[in-house]
């Protein structure tokens, strides 16, 4: 693992999961991997501002900041930026928990959405931030 310092990446991600508990996962335009949907704060933004705003603008979904649940930090490996290492606030919502599988529409520089079933093996593709937080049982 990449040591988290100074340079480290900062970026708000929010786990939202269906009736079924699957989670959803995004992959940016021009990326391999699936993660958590989310982003980094503009200047002056908090954790849990830039998680609503990243989540309205990759998905078009209006979440209720006074929903959103403070899951944890998490230090681990950024997922595009190869020996960039991530520091993560990671957000529950339970703005999708009433459906099963709802179709979401990708928007801004999301190419991709896809649910993933936490009970199954993790796919190849699946980032270190969602690896650590859905192998270790950290977002449940």
């Amino acid at each position: 693992m990449v040591e988290h310092g100074d340079d480290a990446i900062v970026v708000s991600a929010v786990e939202l999961r269906d009736a079924e508990g699957s989670v959803l996962t995004v992959r940016k335009r021009g990326t391999t991997s699936f993660m958590h949907p989310g982003g980094k704060p503009e200047p002056g933004e908090s954790a849990a501002a830039c998680a609503v705003r990243e989540v309205a603008e990759e998905l078009g979904l209006e979440l209720d900041p006074v929903s959103l649940e403070l899951v944890a930090v998490h230090h681990t490996d950024a997922a595009n930026e190869p020996g960039r290492a991530l520091v993560a606030t990671l957000f529950r919502h339970p703005h999708l928990s009433s459906l099963r599988r709802p179709q979401v529409v990708p928007a801004a520089e999301i190419e991709e959405v896809r649910w993933l079933d936490p009970t199954r093996p993790l796919p190849d593709d699946a980032a270190p931030l969602l690896r650590l937080v859905v192998a270790g049982g950290g977002a449940r």
